[in-house]
């Protein structure tokens, strides 16, 4: 892993977006699909199954049954020819999930969702899908999420019926992500000093996106190793709340859960710094960005804010 590279692949996330735009638009990524599948089983490990429980809830509440698995577990969803299984990995080759098809292969339909078409995650399977993110020489999963996110609202759109401008939502994402870059000039050195403190770094989101939440943490932890952990936003209040009282608590906050002020109201009283991406929270330094509003822009985006302050971090610390 290379923090230079890894700044230039974020740098790189508007025209690897554009590109997967034009790809929506020039046919439907998940044409061949199985028609009616009895379930949906999502496979991956890490930031692959952050973006799957992500899609797994949003299939669930348009009545899809869906779930997405650690592909690491011994115990899963039985194979059956009524199971589709999404097989989810950036390089294809992650150890767990390609362990974890080996129950489905020729007996469930699979699809494979990859940034690196003829991997092993690809043999055997019923349809390969590219995600289209370009090659991340940093060696850190960060545009491939992006477009997993997106790739998987595009199979939530076959597989419901719902029409969607995935293209549209894809470039109004390009914008969003260039404009956080094109301005990072007047705010990431405020962010940077506003979550460096001695205790690691919390992320909270609501479940509709706590892939933002985890994929944040993550970041925080590959580059430049510091602590990290993710919650979401209304669980926060049973689990993590204990932490503003003992520690410097430093958290990253993805508005728009209606427990927001829940949390919000203890970290007034224990005085506790919170960064709002996205949303203006009382109590928070908050962060705007181009199409914030939206929530479907927001997934596709906001995660880049913690990408870049990790970049940062991870650079000082190589240096």
């Amino acid at each position: 892993m290379n923090p230079e590279l890894y700044l230039a692949d974020l740098e790189a996330k508007p025209a690897a977006l554009d590109a997967l735009a034009t790809a929506l638009e020039e046919g439907d990524p998940f044409d061949g699909l199985p028609e009616n599948p009895r379930r949906v089983v999502f496979l991956g490990m890490g930031s692959s199954r952050y973006a799957a429980g992500v899609a797994a809830l949003r299939l669930r509440a348009a009545g899809v049954d869906a779930v997405a698995e650690y592909a690491s577990a011994e115990l899963g969803h039985p194979p059956a020819p009524g199971t589709l299984v999404v097989a989810i990995s950036a390089t294809g080759a992650s150890r767990e999930t390609l362990d974890a098809l080996e129950r489905h292969h020729g007996r469930s339909p699979i699809v494979a969702l990859t940034n690196t078409p003829g991997s092993p995650v690809t043999l055997g399977a019923d349809l390969v899908v590219d995600m289209v993110a370009g090659e991340e020489r940093g060696g850190v999963s960060c545009r491939t999420f992006q477009h997993t996110l997106a790739l998987l609202l595009a199979l939530q759109a076959r597989l419901t019926g719902v029409k969607a401008d995935l293209p549209g939502l894809v470039r109004r994402a390009a914008d969003a992500t260039g404009d956080l870059l094109d301005r990072r000039g007047t705010w990431l050195a405020d962010v940077l000093e506003l979550l460096s403190g001695p205790h690691g770094v919390y992320t909270i989101a609501p479940a509709e996106r706590l892939s933002s939440a985890e994929q944040s943490a993550l970041m925080f932890r590959e580059g430049p190793r510091r602590p990290a952990d993710a919650c979401e936003t209304g669980d926060w209040a049973h689990v993590d709340v204990y932490l503003t009282k003992t520690l410097d608590y430093r958290a990253v906050l993805f508005p728009g859960s209606r427990y927001d002020e829940q949390a919000m109201e203890w970290v007034r009283q224990r005085g506790s710094t919170v960064l709002a991406v996205g949303g203006t929270v009382q109590g928070a330094r908050a962060l705007r960005y181009a199409g914030d509003g939206d929530p479907e822009v927001a997934l596709l985006t906001e995660t880049l804010v913690a990408e870049l302050v990790a970049a940062t971090w991870w650079a000082g610390s190589a240096g």
